[in-house]
């Protein structure tokens, strides 16, 4: 009887510290993630833009690219804001080409194209307008507008927290970047894509550590002067 009152509390005992080991691990994976945002966010803090009159003039900008609609077949609000912003810099001259880079994974998703009709719809001459079909990630359209498009500086266009983590694979990859911040959305309208983001920043860094590269490269592609 003895045995078996030891055998429990030693039982009990293991589970204690199992729940207390979890408990810590779980802490420490918080910690870990906003530590992770605070750091990325700071990266970029002075080379942000909310207002088109205060941004530097770039000879491109680069549009990242997301879908024009929502699964309930409504419009996209991120993707509406970014063809505002775009339009914005571009007729205040603070652009002079668009470099479009979004996902066309297969022939009914085309991002790149979706944005460019929008966009010439609005005025945009098609001669400036220049598409990535391989911008699949983040990481991916950044490093392909330096590699690919011969671009070393540029203004990358999207909302604020997706401007911070693409400025911070920009500078990592010695890319002159700034960023101008499409308007944002309510809390509740981005409430699961600032969820994802958190995880998208450690998987960034995780990236970026082991040194990852575009999906595709592939020929240059010339931006005239």
């Amino acid at each position: 009887m003895n045995f078996i009152s030891r055998l429990f509390r030693n039982i009990k005992m293991a589970l204690k510290k199992r729940k207390r080991l979890i408990f810590i691990l779980f802490l420490a994976v918080v910690i870990m993630t906003f530590a992770i945002n605070k750091i990325v966010s700071s990266q970029s803090k002075g080379i942000v833009y909310d207002e088109v009159s205060k941004i530097p003039h770039n000879k491109v900008g680069l549009v990242l690219g997301t879908s024009k609609f929502l699964s309930n077949g409504q419009v996209n609000l991120y993707y509406q804001y970014r063809i505002d912003a775009v339009f914005a810099l571009f007729k205040a001259h603070k652009i002079d080409y668009i470099l479009i880079s979004g996902d066309n994974s297969n022939p009914d998703y085309d991002e790149p194209n979706t944005f460019k009709t929008d966009l010439i719809a609005l005025g945009i001459p098609v001669d400036k307008i220049f598409l990535d079909y391989a911008g699949f990630r983040t990481l991916d359209s950044v490093v392909r507008a330096q590699l690919i498009f011969g671009q070393s500086s540029f203004t990358i266009i999207s909302q604020k927290f997706h401007n911070e983590r693409a400025i911070y694979i920009a500078q990592h990859n010695h890319i002159k970047a700034i960023g101008f911040n499409a308007k944002g959305v309510t809390k509740r309208y981005g409430f699961k894509t600032h969820m994802r983001e958190y995880l998208a920043r450690i998987k960034m860094l995780l990236d970026l550590t082991f040194e990852k590269q575009p999906k595709f490269l592939g020929d240059k592609i010339i931006i005239p002067d």
